[in-house]
């Protein structure tokens, strides 16, 4: 039997409610309701109407589209702890990416009629809310900047550092969130791309790579290299 979530201590750690009195988080979680997922199921297609949004407590949710050409473009790889839909939520319009999760998932869905309610009986739970999205929207454009404005290798040495989490002195292990085309995707870059930029940074004697398992050798270092030529075939470009 899997184990219970602490439904209002996942929903009080969410950026989107963190400015949110204990008794609102209440309310909120006496409304939400477990969503369990097996690897490769979909949870909604492009073009579906969200009546809630979603948190990933445990797992992992790809939200992508194709393009005219049918290439799949991920647009964000949502690990535990984040949320996705509450814009699409908001607008009321057909959602722009499909969601599927990459491994076995549990998610929460918190239903949009006690979002709504909360804001219409309180007008101060509506500030707080919009200070919320702010700083999600804060993390939207910068996310935004790094993947547009930065060259292919600071794109790939970037995501690796937000993986490897806090600097340390020795080496730091981890692994890949997903497979290596989908994590391309994310950066929009092709796969071989990302491949030969990750056998520069491996020759380099910065990382080391066995299938999903990174290790960085040195933070400062990996953080501070960016004399790569910039591969010709990114997306984009």
């Amino acid at each position: 039997m899997s184990k219970q979530i602490d439904i209002g201590r996942v929903l009080a750690n969410l950026p989107l409610f963190q400015q949110l009195r204990e008794s609102e988080i209440a309310n909120l979680a006496a409304g939400t309701r477990e969503i369990g997922l097996n690897k490769g199921q979909v949870l909604f297609q492009k073009g579906c109407l969200l009546d809630g949004f979603y948190v990933t407590v445990h797992g992992l949710i790809k939200l992508a589209f194709s393009s005219p050409q049918g290439n799949e473009k991920v647009v964000s790889l949502v690990g535990p702890g984040q949320s996705f839909g509450e814009a699409v939520m908001f607008m009321e319009r057909p959602c722009p990416v499909m969601a599927q999760a990459l491994e076995d998932s549990r998610l929460l869905y918190i239903a949009k009629q006690g979002i709504f309610a909360a804001i219409d009986h309180d007008s101060a739970f509506a500030r707080r809310l919009l200070a919320g999205l702010s700083m999600r929207l804060h993390g939207l454009i910068q996310d935004v900047e790094n993947y547009s404005l930065r060259s292919s290798t600071q794109r790939v040495i970037g995501f690796l550092l937000q993986l490897a989490g806090t600097p340390a002195s020795g080496p730091v292990i981890f692994e890949l969130p997903a497979s290596k085309h989908i994590i391309a995707s994310r950066l929009n870059l092709t796969p071989e791309t990302l491949s030969r930029i990750l056998h520069s940074l491996i020759e380099s004697g910065l990382i080391t790579v066995h299938g999903r398992r990174i290790v960085v050798q040195d933070m400062a270092r990996l953080s501070q290299f960016d004399d790569l030529p910039h591969p010709p075939c990114a997306k984009g470009s």
